[in-house]
């Protein structure tokens, strides 16, 4: 009786690690294909392509998507650019940062005043700068 309790013990605690580890492993894989994360204020994600690529690919979709365009910042010799601009009472910041040669971690807030931010906004906006690969 105690070989069965044993038993069941074991496949009980390997039945509690795989799920955390499953979902790490697949959080991991995600990130590396470009996973679109929800954050305090909007969206965050790795994207493929240098910050260049991807700015170019940013400001597509916020033409596609009838953002306005109302400012541009490059920084840190180009490992930096933020774009901003405005879709009806939305305020939209982009901010892309090289996280190494082949990626750039995006940003992507939506703000509608000072406490209020459409996270469901900003994660489309950052789902489509990663789909125009």
């Amino acid at each position: 009786m105690r070989m069965i309790s044993k038993q069941w013990a074991a496949l009980a605690v390997a039945a509690a690690l795989s799920g955390p580890v499953a979902g790490c492993v697949a959080a991991a894989a995600a990130g590396a294909a470009g996973g679109v994360y929800a954050t305090t204020r909007g969206a965050e994600g790795l994207v493929s392509g240098s910050v260049d690529q991807v700015a170019a690919r940013a400001q597509t979709v916020m033409s596609d998507m009838n953002i306005a365009p109302s400012g541009e910042k490059t920084e840190t010799a180009g490992d930096k650019h933020q774009l901003k601009g405005k879709n009806g009472d939305l305020d939209i910041t982009i901010d892309m940062q090289r996280s190494d040669s082949a990626t750039t971690k995006v940003e992507v807030y939506a703000r509608k005043n000072l406490a209020e931010w459409d996270k469901g906004y900003a994660k489309d906006v950052l789902e489509r700068i990663v789909k125009e690969e």
